[in-house]
């Protein structure tokens, strides 16, 4: 069996490349030390570096927050575009309008301990879809659920109970879009109590129905895992038609569902229930189509028990310990195209009944079966099968006429068994073979002719006990291969034919060798190279010594290393690879150890940077200054590890995303300057920090928070507080000195811009009054043009944009307030009201009153009102005449008319915020 190994980084790096939805992200994931944020479209297993939380597929922005008490503290800080939420702690009530402010929510799964559901708890989730209370303890807590709670979720698919008892929670009322159902280990006894948990669930049961009974809308319900679940009860289920029930691991006895009302089942599965003979009245009854019945105790299957199972599909049989199989097995059988007989004592020879041969079977799984013997013709009965696995069993020898008659064979298993030859035309009766598997075998030598037969071979494993020797050629198709040997690997080319069009090479081995005379091996078409426990040299700077001179395309490089021996490695020659993993590398285990800067120097594309267990000991801005483009950088598993505080002069290029996972720092004050980087950072996201522990030696095992050693133990910058200090005292004496001389005519001017300087510094006066720069009036039909055109010319900060504070309605008006009076106070709370006018906006009622009531305040307060008009298009006179008023208080550069031409209109924005800002300084002063 192959050795455990840990969670590659190539399963997730790729994920970290996808920017988080906006920067408030950032901040939210270092002020809440106990919730993690990421964005996992590309990384599947990110929970391994990062605590998350199970996603359905398709969702990317996610947070996971644990020990979680407060529930309105920890939400208040995540981001309402939130697509999944996993809360656990210990929250004793769920209050109503608890997720109302995360409307593009679609999955929440909560671990919360014994907890009620209010009424409305779960209102303004109308997106959510995937909905879990667990509890992974053995015993069960009670869940008290509100019967209208779930009214809300009307697009809800998936609803999940673990390890709850809902014994106290009656006529829940389950939404109609919901397909799948699951309580698992919870205290169900029998399954009428269904009926009163969920009235509306089966059609009828519920004392308040409706004349007209609801359409059964359940698909899946997965009751496994009940212990106490042995009864069914007359019509439990009664006007039911499920897709798929699953009663794993539950006493309840199979037969009772005949008397349950169950109107139609497709897929039964009875995993670890105990039986001994198959099911064949429940499977002919509900004309069953897959039968799942692995890890029960049928060690014997009779001939009669196969009569009333001709409607499967699918069956699954393994684990039971069956010895033999009927002679009618397959042609009782007729539809069944997937059979699991995997660990099962079917070995050592190999006796398949005779079947049909128009048999339908597709997959068949014989591994773990002791197999020993592959007798001629064993599987010339299945000439329809398409994917075979003969996995771990005692397989020693096989030829041509071992496998004949499997023409259309796509997929073949033949890891973990005895194979130590093969014979060269063993594949020829397999033409249509696209991926076979011999990792975990005793070959020694394979070559390309010992693959030929098969013309669309493309994705091949090849594995040895001790060493193993490759010879071409290779097969013309091959897109991936992967090569294990606990020796070494040795590729004998000696005319150095390359891989053609392989795209993906994995290699485990010690040792990686070329024979002796060969220059080397060519992988013109690789992008994915996956290197295990092999030794550095193979990326030796000596190019007579490199294994890979060349991989043009490379684009991930994952290499996980036992070895020392870094001090000639170089990766040159890669020019396109943007992900690179590096681990298990011990960088300084000897002197002269290569640096890391050295390694990157040549990767001018680099975008993902992983490190694992380097031993870095200290990193300092040479590490990272030719790294331009990279994106995220991951420290994983590093001891004793030293930022230098050369690395301030990157804070402006770092990375967007930089995650510390299992990293020591040593306890110094030199990287102080982490903590406040990593708050304040404008561009990039940092994880991880807040949990981290440093050390002051080798010795130390204190585990001191990192965080809490800079706060007591670092002083904050003294030399810029020294240089604070004593600018402030000279410039304190300067002024007094200069106040002190009454004589200068300049004097009074001086007093009065320090006294202005002074109030703006203390947030009062005259500029206090104005929260916002521009009031925008605009009519609904220039509403997109305002928003995409006009809007960010003026809000964006230089040198884009002017970094006004603009007002407008439909943003910035509270909800439910009276549209009039908040136009009002806008007006009041802005330096400038700027008017965009249309023939529609003077068509539009509100756009009429907003002039009316901007034109009233030029009047009645000409001192401090200002307003600008910004025509839009020609407009006459006569629509005009309602503001006869306005040419007599507004100036010629208050109006402004938008130009065609792409040159014009920058001209026309200078112009508009010179105004602007003249306009601003007008009323202030």
């Amino acid at each position: 069996m192959p050795r455990m190994e840990r969670p590659p980084f190539s399963t997730l790096l790729p994920l970290l490349l996808l920017a988080l939805k906006s920067l408030s992200l950032m901040s939210w994931a270092w002020t809440t030390p106990d919730c993690t944020i990421a964005d996992s479209s590309l990384l599947p297993n990110l929970s391994y570096y990062i605590p998350s939380c199970s996603l359905a597929p398709g969702l990317h922005l996610f947070a996971s927050c644990s020990n979680v008490k407060d529930l309105v503290k920890t939400l208040t800080p995540v981001p309402r575009d939130i697509e999944a939420l996993c809360l656990q702690g210990t929250v004793p009530i769920l209050p109503s309008d608890a997720f109302d402010y995360f409307p593009s929510l679609q999955l929440l799964r909560l671990q919360l301990g014994t907890i009620r559901i209010t009424s409305g708890a779960f209102q303004g989730l109308h997106q959510l879809q995937h909905l879990s209370f667990e509890h992974h303890a053995p015993c069960c807590l009670n869940l008290f659920l509100s019967p209208d709670a779930l009214e809300p979720l009307t697009f809800l698919s998936s609803l999940l109970f673990q390890g709850y008892c809902l014994n106290y929670s009656q006529n829940i009322q389950l939404p109609t879009s919901l397909s799948h159902l699951t309580l698992r280990n919870s205290c169900l006894t029998e399954l009428q109590e269904l009926q009163g948990l969920f009235p509306n669930l089966v059609p009828g049961s519920s004392p308040t129905a409706s004349p007209e009974p609801s359409s059964p809308f359940l698909e899946v319900l997965d009751l496994s895992d009940n212990v106490q679940l042995s009864q069914v009860g007359v019509r439990a289920l009664h006007g039911l038609q499920l897709h798929s029930l699953r009663l794993d691991g539950t006493p309840l006895s199979a037969l009772g569902l005949l008397g349950s009302g169950l109107l139609h089942l497709d897929s039964l599965s009875l995993v670890g229930t105990g039986l001994e003979k198959l099911p064949g009245n429940v499977t002919s009854y509900f004309e069953l189509r897959a039968l799942n019945l692995g890890s029960n105790q049928i060690q014997n299957i009779e001939d009669g028990d196969l009569l009333s199972c001709c409607s499967l599909e699918l069956l699954s049989l393994h684990a039971n310990g069956l010895q033999l199989l009927p002679i009618s097995f397959l042609s009782a059988l007729p539809q069944l195209q997937r059979l699991n007989l995997s660990m099962n004592k079917l070995g050592p020879t190999l006796v398949l009944p005779k079947g049909l041969v128009s048999s339908n079977l597709r997959v068949l799984d014989l591994s773990h079966n002791d197999l020993c013997v592959l007798p001629s013709g064993a599987f010339s009965s299945l000439p329809q099968l398409q994917e075979l696995w003969l996995s771990g069993n005692n397989i020693s020898n096989l030829s041509s006429e071992n496998l004949e008659g499997l023409r259309w064979l796509k997929t073949l298993d033949l890891s973990w068994n005895q194979i130590k030859v093969l014979k060269p035309d063993w594949l020829s009766s397999l033409p249509a073979l696209v991926s076979l598997n011999l990792l975990g075998t005793h070959l020694e030598h394979i070559s390309g002719r010992q693959l030929q037969g098969p013309q669309k071979l493309s994705h091949l494993q090849l594995g040895s006990t001790e060493m193993l020797e490759i010879y071409p050629p290779w097969p013309s198709a091959l897109l991936s291969l992967e090569v294990w040997a606990q020796g070494w690997i040795q590729f004998s080319v000696p005319s150095g034919e390359p891989f053609l069009f392989l795209e993906n090479l994995t290699l485990q081995t010690p040792s990686i060798l070329l024979l002796q005379n060969n220059i080397t091996v060519h992988f013109p078409s690789l992008r994915h190279l996956t290197l295990r426990g092999c030794s550095a040299y193979i990326f030796s700077g000596q190019q007579s010594r490199r294994f890979f001179p060349q991989l043009p395309l490379l684009e991930h490089l994952h290499f996980w290393s036992d070895h020392g021996g870094t001090e000639n490695m170089r990766l040159f020659g890669m020019p396109r690879l943007r992900v690179l993993e590096l681990g298990d590398l011990n960088f300084l285990y000897e002197l002269g150890a290569v640096k890391l800067e050295v390694i990157l120097k040549e990767l001018p594309q680099l975008q993902v940077l992983a490190l694992s267990n380097l031993n870095l000991g200290n990193l300092s801005v040479s590490s990272f200054r030719d790294l331009g483009l990279l994106q995220l950088l991951l420290l994983n598993s590093e001891w004793i590890l030293g930022l230098d505080s050369s690395l301030q002069e990157l804070i402006p290029q770092m990375p967007q995303y930089v995650y510390f996972s299992d990293v020591t720092f040593t306890c110094q004050c030199e990287s102080s300057w982490v903590g406040p980087w990593a708050t304040r950072a404008p561009n990039t996201f940092v994880y991880g920090l807040e949990k981290s522990i440093c050390m002051a030696n080798a010795s130390d095992y204190s585990k001191t928070p990192l965080l809490s050693f800079h706060s007591g133990h670092c002083p904050h910058d003294p030399e810029f507080q020294g240089f604070l200090i004593s600018f402030t005292l000279v410039f304190l004496l300067i002024i007094f000195a200069l106040l002190g001389c009454p004589k200068w005519p300049w004097l009074h001017h001086l007093r009065t811009l320090f006294h202005a300087w002074w109030w703006k510094l203390g947030g009062q006066g005259p500029r206090g009054q104005f929260p916002y720069d521009v009031f925008v009036s605009y009519c609904e039909q220039d509403q997109a043009w305002v928003l995409e055109e006009l809007v960010p010319a003026l809000e964006k900060p230089p040198p884009a944009g002017e970094g006004l504070r603009l007002c407008l309605p439909e943003r910035d008006f509270g909800v439910g307030q009276d549209r009039m009076d908040a136009a009002v106070t806008s007006m009041e709370s802005s330096r400038a009201t700027l008017c965009v006018l249309s023939c529609q906006a003077l068509e539009s009622l509100w756009c009429n009153l907003e002039l009316r009531l901007a034109t009233y305040r030029l009047v009645a307060k000409p001192g401090t009102a200002r307003l600008l008009l910004l025509f839009l298009e020609p407009i006459n006179r006569q629509q005009l005449n309602g503001y006869q008023r306005l040419t007599r208080w507004l100036q010629k550069e208050d109006y402004f008319y938008l130009p065609q031409g792409r040159v014009e209109w920058n001209t026309f924005c200078e112009q508009l915020r010179r105004r602007l800002r003249k306009a601003g300084l007008e009323r202030e002063d």
